[in-house]
C-alpha cells in the first residue's frame, strides 16, 4: 500500500541542505566515483596522505628491503594510507582482504639497464578497474630523452581514467642530466596538472618547494626518494607538508629503515597529527618493532621518482 501523505512529515524545509564542496584544491568538478576514489587515498579529516612506495621492482628488480614482500611489507600496509604499488605484486601477494587503497604503477618497460625514459602504457584501464585500485601512476619525463611519449602517456591513462572514474598521478622525474631545483619542478609539476593528472608525485627541495605547490593547481605528494637518516627524512616530510604538499610517498625511507613500523608511525604523527620531527623521531625510537640492524646497498640512481 501506498504511504498516505499526512501532516507528520518533516521536510526541514527552513533548514539548507549542506555545501558538497570537495576537501582537496583543484577536485571540485569531478565525477562522484573520482572524488571517492581520492578521499580514500587522502584523508578528508587532514586532506593529507601517507603512501607506503613499493614499485621500485618493475624496473630495478628486487630492491633491497622488498627481497620479500610478504615478509617486510604486508605488516606495514594496515599502517599506511595508500599502497603504491605494481599489479603483479598486488596479485601475488597483497591479500584481497586488505582494506588498504592501491596506487598502481601503470607505465613501465625499460629497466634500468636501457634509457629509462622509454616507458609505456603497462596497464590497461579495465585491469585497474577489476582492481578496484583508487588510483593509477604513470611517468612523466619533462626534458627527457622521451618527454613527448610520456606526457602522451600520461593524457591517454586521464581519458581512460575519467571514463572510468580513476584518478591519475603524474610522478615526476629528474635524471643525471636534469636539475632537481624548484624552477624544474614547478615546470614538471604545472605540466602535469594542466594536461589532466589528478594529483601529482614530486620531489621536495630546500629551496622555493612552497612555489611548487603554489603554481601546482592539484594535490602535490612529496617523493620521499633515496634512504636518509631517520631525523632527516621526518624533517623533510615535514618541511613539505608545511609547504604546501598534501601528504608523502615514502618507500626506501621506511623498508629500508631498522624499524619500518616505528617510522610509517613517525611519518603519520608528521603528516597527519602536526609532531615535530623530533617529536616524532622519538615515536619511532619508542617502537619496539625493531627489526636487526643489516648492511644496505645503496639503489641504482636512475630517472625515477620513487619513494
Amino acid at each position: 500500500m501506498p504511504e498516505p501523505d499526512g501532516d507528520a512529515k518533516n521536510f526541514y524545509a527552513d533548514v539548507p541542505p549542506p555545501s558538497q564542496e570537495f576537501f582537496l584544491k583543484g577536485s571540485g568538478s569531478l565525477d562522484w566515483g573520482m572524488s571517492n576514489r581520492l578521499a580514500r587515498v587522502f584523508r578528508p579529516d587532514t586532506g593529507r596522505t601517507v603512501m607506503l612506495a613499493i614499485d621500485h621492482g618493475y624496473f630495478q628488480g628486487p630492491t633491497t628491503g622488498l627481497e620479500r614482500v610478504d615478509l617486510s611489507i604486508l605488516p606495514l600496509v594496515p599502517l599506511s594510507d595508500a599502497l603504491m604499488c605494481t599489479r603483479g605484486i598486488l596479485r601475488s601477494t597483497v591479500p584481497p582482504s586488505s582494506r588498504t587503497p592501491v596506487v598502481l604503477r601503470a607505465s613501465g618497460g625499460p629497466s634500468i639497464l636501457k634509457e629509462l625514459s622509454d616507458e609505456q602504457i603497462a596497464v590497461d584501464i579495465e585491469d585497474a578497474a577489476r582492481l578496484n585500485v583508487a588510483a593509477v601512476a604513470v611517468q612523466v619525463f619533462i626534458g627527457g630523452e622521451h618527454e613527448t611519449q610520456s606526457v602522451h602517456n600520461m593524457t591517454r591513462l586521464v581519458d581512460l581514467g575519467l571514463r572510468y572514474g580513476i584518478p591519475v598521478m603524474g610522478v615526476t622525474v629528474v635524471g643525471k642530466q636534469l636539475t632537481r631545483d624548484a624552477k624544474y619542478l614547478r615546470l614538471a609539476c604545472r605540466i602535469c596538472a594542466e594536461l589532466g593528472a589528478q594529483f601529482v608525485k614530486t620531489y621536495y627541495v630546500d629551496e622555493g618547494f612552497d612555489s611548487v605547490t603554489a603554481s601546482c593547481p592539484v594535490p602535490i605528494v612529496m617523493a620521499g626518494g633515496k634512504k636518509l637518516p631517520e631525523l632527516d627524512a621526518l624533517t623533510m616530510a615535514h618541511r613539505a607538508v608545511s609547504e604546501g604538499a598534501a601528504g608523502v610517498d615514502m618507500g626506501r625511507n621506511i623498508f629500508q629503515s631498522d624499524n619500518p613500523a616505528g617510522m610509517m608511525r613517525a611519518v603519520i604523527a608528521v603528516v597527519h597529527e602536526g609532531k615535530t620531527p623530533e617529536e616524532a623521531l622519538e615515536i619511532y625510537r619508542a617502537s619496539e618493532e625493531m627489526r636487526p640492524a643489516r648492511a644496505r646497498r645503496e639503489a641504482p640512481v636512475g630517472q625515477r621518482s620513487t619513494g
